[in-house]
């Protein structure tokens, strides 16, 4: 099976260098080229790939918008992005945008080729130079999502759900609290209702699967 692959780049340099690597190998066809984002999507529609490898960074246009648009039109085209530098922004972008790869322009000929292989098996593919980062971020959006979890709960209802996921009673959970049970039972119907959940056991749940105790 041949992978047909679409060149996306600005400077004619670079495609061609990509050309000659790529055509001197069994398995790959490069079926067309295009310099700028418009060119990119309309060669996609023309030839169908397989593969698109495509600058982040295009003259007049975006390599990362480019890719939003061939993923919409042609959802089993995958896109690889290359870029010279390691950026965060553009990382999670191109991610977003629908990017299956995204490789450092000083890659070898031979890391290109494994990439394009694994990316036609469906796989997903990171240069290992930014693998730590993307956990990282992953790591940070889920614990921004956890906080999120708990922003309608005040300070003292966290304390009580905190109470009541360790199985406390009202009655243990005033002790502990320094509070009357008539409070606590207002606590815990106020919690009930701005988790929108219907018992404790529910709310008890929610805490432990958003670790609540992170956000305490």
């Amino acid at each position: 099976m041949t992978i047909r692959l679409l060149l996306v780049d600005d400077h004619e340099v670079v495609r061609l260098g990509m050309k000659v690597l790529l055509d001197r190998l069994q398995g790959f066809s490069v079926v067309a080229e295009a310099e700028n984002e418009d060119e990119a999507v309309e060669q996609a529609l023309l030839h169908e790939p397989d593969i698109v490898i495509m600058d982040i960074r295009l003259a007049g246009g975006s390599g990362i918008e480019a890719c939003q648009k061939i993923k919409q039109l042609l959802p089993e085209t995958k896109v690889i992005m290359l870029t010279s530098f390691a950026e965060d922004e553009l990382l999670f972008a191109a991610i977003r945008a629908g990017a299956t790869g995204y490789v450092l322009k000083q890659v070898g000929g031979g890391d290109l080729v494994r990439a394009l292989e694994a990316t036609a098996r469906g796989e997903s593919m990171l240069d290992p130079s930014l693998t730590q980062r993307v956990f990282v971020e992953v790591r940070r959006s889920i614990r921004k999502e956890e906080a999120i979890a708990f922003t309608d709960l005040t300070g003292q209802e966290r304390q009580v759900l905190a109470l009541i996921a360790a199985g406390k009673t009202n009655r243990e959970i005033a002790s502990e609290l320094f509070l009357s049970e008539g409070t606590v039972r207002n606590y815990v119907s106020s919690i009930l209702s701005k988790l929108n959940v219907s018992n404790r056991a529910e709310a008890a749940a929610y805490a432990i699967k958003h670790h609540l105790q992170d956000h305490l």
